[in-house]
């Protein structure tokens, strides 16, 4: 069995979703793995990954929409706002989300739907670089 771990960085421009799916499909590619699975994971605790609709831009704004509504940054009663009023909120959507997703690898390539991509959902207002690790394991 082999198993390989690539690192990729996303540089975001604030708040919203970012289509990382070629990304991920490169270091499925280069581990060799033809029948396995693919671990992708964020390594941060105010932007998580989603599986997601990618065809129609619009899906993503209602996403997006969504999340201001559910957890609005001019909520009371946050104590944790030490890097601004979007702190706190952003590790309650990264918390109502995920950080990891597993998707299988079969003839070497993503299992995917025909509409699905693999999002980085940034939850801070300020641009950052994010570090994700794909993990592709199997023969």
């Amino acid at each position: 069995m082999a198993s390989r771990t690539e690192f990729f960085e996303v540089r975001t421009a604030g708040k919203g979703l970012y289509e990382i799916t070629s990304q991920v499909r490169r270091a499925v590619s280069s581990s060799g793995v033809q029948e396995g699975v693919a671990t992708v994971f964020v390594r941060h605790t105010s932007a998580s990954l989603v599986i997601f609709e990618n065809a129609d831009p619009s899906a993503a704004r209602d996403l997006e929409m969504f999340f201001e509504r559910l957890v609005p940054e001019d909520g009371e009663g946050y104590v944790h706002t030490a890097e601004g009023p979007d702190d706190m909120t952003s590790h309650i959507r990264m918390s109502l989300t995920r950080t990891n997703e597993s998707i299988p690898v079969s003839a070497g390539r993503l299992v995917l739907g025909t509409w699905q991509g693999i999002f980085l959902f940034e939850h801070r207002r300020a641009p950052h670089t994010r570090e994700v690790a794909v993990n592709t394991t199997g023969a």
